[in-house]
Parts: C-alpha cells; sequence; structure tokens
C-alpha cells in the first residue's frame, strides 16, 4: 500500500538552499501575537484575582466547575487512583525509577573552598533552591515518563518541597501518573492546568504558594506562560516540539531507522524525524520501509502528518558532511547508525543527547535508560543541555579576606575602581586602615 506521504529523497549541497530542511527550520514556538496577548492576559488575571481566576479558567478552558476547596487533590486520592494503574505497568515504571535516580546521583555537585596567599578564602556553595513546580499535561501528553524525568533530578538536588500542577481528571484518566507520584512520594498536587497553572506557580494564589523553579512540558499556552513569567521565576527551557536524526551509512538496518522515525513522528503533528545517510540505496529503502509500517500505528493520522510535514531523508557524500549536517540542525536526539560510531560522535558539538548503534533505540532513552529524556529543542542544543540536578540548585560564592590580603591589594582594586569613575568603590578600599600601616 503506498500511502501519501511527504517523505522525498533529497541530496545534500552545502551551496543551494535545501527545501525540507527550510521547512523543517520553520517550526518554532507560536509567537502570534494575538496568542501571547492572551496568555498574558490569562497570567495577569491570576496574578490579581487568584484563585477566582484559576476557577473560572478551569471552568472556560476544562469544562470544569471547582471549588476553592478541590483545587488541590487529596492524597488519600492519589494513592486510591494508582490503585488502578496496571501492575505489570507500575513495576516497569519502578524500575526506569531506580535507574533514573541512579543516574542523576552522579550529577550531583559539592560545595568547595580553597585558600590562597594571605589566607585568603575562596570558594562555592551549592544549595538547592527551596521549591520547585513540575507541570504535568493531560490529554494524549500525559506521560507518567516525564513525571519521573522531572521529579528525580529536583529530589536528588534536595529540593525540600515539590509540588505538581495537572489539568483535571489527568490521574483519573492516566492512573499509571498517580502511581508514579505515589512511588516518588509527591503528595501536594494541585488540578489545575494551562497557562492559569503557570501563573499561579510564579505568582502564587490563596491555595497555590509560589515557587522558586517551574519545569515540566506543556502545550503552546503552556510554553509561552513559562517565556512570559521567566524573570519572577525560574524555568527549565522553552520546549518546542520534539525531534530525531539518525545518522546512516550502509551498515544500518532501514527497518530500524523507519521504526525509530515513525516512534518520534507518532509524539506530535509538529514532530520532526530525519534520516541524514551517505548512502542513497538506503535511503530508498527507508522511504519503502516508513510507507509499510506508517499504516499500523494506532497514531497513524498524527505520524503521517508529522513526516509529510517536517520528515526528510538526505543523502550526503560522506559520513563527515553528515556530521556537519547535524551540527547545523542541532537536534534533541541523535541516534548513530554506522561503522565508526565513535568517531562520528567526536565530531559531534551539537546533540541533545547521542544514541549509539542499533540497540539504543531513541526510546530506551525516552523510559528507561537513566539520562533524562527533557532534552533541548529546536536547535537549542548549540547552548543548552538536559534537564539535571543542576537546574534545581543554585550557586553562591564564598569570598573571606584578611587584613594582610586587603592590605596588599587594595591599591590594585582601587585603580580598576577610579578607572570606571567609582570613587566610592574606591573610597570604601582606602579607608580601611590595615596594621600594616
Amino acid at each position: 500500500m503506498t500511502l501519501e506521504i511527504r517523505v522525498e529523497v533529497t541530496f545534500y549541497n552545502t551551496a543551494a538552499a535545501n527545501e525540507a530542511l527550510a521547512r523543517i527550520a520553520s517550526r518554532s514556538i507560536q509567537t502570534n501575537p494575538e496568542v501571547v496577548a492572551r496568555v498574558a492576559a490569562i497570567i495577569d488575571a491570576v496574578r490579581t484575582e487568584g484563585d477566582d481566576a484559576l476557577i473560572r479558567y478551569t471552568k472556560q478552558f476544562d469544562g470544569v466547575d471547582l471549588s476553592r476547596a478541590e483545587i488541590r487533590i487529596d492524597p488519600a486520592l492519589i494513592r486510591e487512583t494508582a490503585a488502578r494503574a496496571n501492575a505489570r505497568t507500575v513495576e516497569a515504571f519502578r524500575g526506569a525509577i531506580e535507574n533514573v535516580r541512579a543516574f542523576h546521583e552522579l550529577q550531583r555537585e559539592n560545595t568547595w573552598e580553597i585558600r590562597t596567599d594571605n589566607n585568603v578564602v575562596l570558594g562555592q556553595r551549592i544549595l538547592p533552591v527551596d521549591s520547585a513546580g513540575l507541570y504535568v499535561p493531560g490529554g494524549t501528553a500525559a506521560y507518567p515518563s516525564s513525571v519521573i524525568m522531572n521529579v528525580i533530578p529536583a529530589r536528588v538536588a534536595g529540593v525540600p518541597r515539590i509540588l505538581i500542577t495537572t489539568p483535571p481528571g489527568t490521574l483519573e484518566r492516566v492512573p499509571e501518573i498517580a502511581a508514579v507520584l505515589c512511588e516518588l512520594g509527591i503528595e501536594e498536587v494541585y488540578r489545575i492546568g494551562g497557562a492559569q497553572a503557570i501563573a499561579a506557580l510564579a505568582y502564587g494564589t490563596e491555595t497555590i504558594p509560589r515557587v522558586a523553579k517551574i519545569a515540566g512540558p506543556g502545550n503552546v499556552y503552556v510554553a509561552l506562560a513559562k517565556k512570559l513569567v521567566y524573570g519572577s521565576v525560574g524555568i527549565d527551557s522553552i520546549a518546542g516540539p520534539t525531534e530525531i536524526v539518525i545518522l546512516a551509512d550502509e551498515s544500518a538496518d532501514p527497518e530500524y531507522i523507519a521504526a525509530d522515525m515513525l516512534a518520534q513522528a507518532e509524539h506530535d503533528e509538529a514532530a520532526s524525524a530525519i534520516l541524514i545517510t551517505s548512502v542513497e540505496a538506503l535511503a530508498r529503502e527507508v522511504v519503502e520501509q516508513i510507507e509499510r509500517q506508517l499504516d499500523s500505528l494506532e497514531r497513524r493520522d498524527i505520524a503521517r502528518a508529522s513526516i509529510k510535514q517536517y520528515g526528510a531523508i538526505i543523502v550526503v557524500e560522506s559520513v563527515e558532511q553528515g556530521c556537519e549536517l547535524v551540527n547545523k540542525l542541532a537536534p534533541e536526539h541523535l541516534e548513530l547508525m554506522t561503522t565508526e560510531n565513535d568517531s562520528a560522535a567526536a565530531a559531534i558539538e551539537n546533540a541533545g543527547a547521542i544514541f549509539f548503534g542499533p540497540w539504543s533505540s531513541e526510546p530506551v532513552g525516552d523510559y528507561f535508560a537513566g539520562p533524562n529524556h527533557v532534552l533541548p529543542t529546536l536547535g537549542t542544543s548549540r547552548f543548552s543541555s538536559p534537564l539535571g540536578v543542576y537546574d534545581f540548585v543554585k550557586r553562591q560564592s564564598i569570598i573571606r579576606y584578611t587584613r594582610e590580603a586587603l592590605a596588599a591589594n587594595r591599591g590594585h582594586i582601587a585603580a580598576m575602581a577610579e578607572a570606571e569613575g567609582l570613587t566610592g568603590h574606591a573610597r570604601a578600599i582606602l579607608l580601611r586602615k590595615t596594621q600594616a600601616e
């Protein structure tokens, strides 16, 4: 069966435009002024009206009437809902929790101090933020695995208060989320979703406390809300639609490649799945495999739209040129399926996570391996990193100068201050008389 998908084999030319790449590059967080204005209005309303605005927007957007007492979910209800989760699935999530926790334990940073001349002590203190609000989407994007990936780094960092916001009905629809919350020991959960939840976490209401850091995925309204409240509160990132790039040569299996591309495409119609290969025959075999496999997916309509709009199969002259193209794309996920994966990886500077070989399919990282699956999207791996323990800590610098050190260096300090026209700075140093004088 031939399906109407737009995933043509194209040839990469560094000197010419590539229509497929231009189309993929057009993906971005929605910045339509009308949408931004709607989100800003929601944030302002929650900031000024508190719980009343949350109740009003929950009725408007979710069709649910909430009383103020119902905003927070009773921990007993979380446990009751968790009991309905599939036992086999919960056991799998327990294994994932163990792996993710073990990986993130290695990301802990230590407080340190050094002693320099004249007994000066300099150092850095590592402290957790005092609270973290984690957003859990509802609907088709309600993923228990994302709860694990957001809660565990905050927990390992030592954040004393971790709370969850999620649209009404999320736990009832996906009891595995409730089960994961129980496994992680999270009891503070609020049934509020959308931009209004982000506003509540950023500014606080009568029921929901203000937090220091917001993390977690969401739709365009959630992403824009996080962008607008940043500065009043910390955020993890502005996440865009997911993406995968597969770099392959003649050693790769076209069936595996097609399956991994479709696994990413089924997330979202705006998801992007790209194959870069040095072998034209492999490229054409992957096209056939995509057509063969696509119709058997439950989410085939989503995957088909994703492949049609943002899928690409690109033939390059060599794996080396493929690495150059990968660095330009700076993908969220990169799979290497070549005879020299280590050499290829050494040439990659921009990728959120790299998966080596045919047995490291991207879903291994999504669910179970241990590294965080919250990764930089839309080319931001050029300057961003996966979510980690370091996102939930803050660093304080320590300076313990002595009388002797100030005597030795105050002339230098004053000279620098005077060069910048800050005579008050210079005076603050010079008026401190020392025993040496």
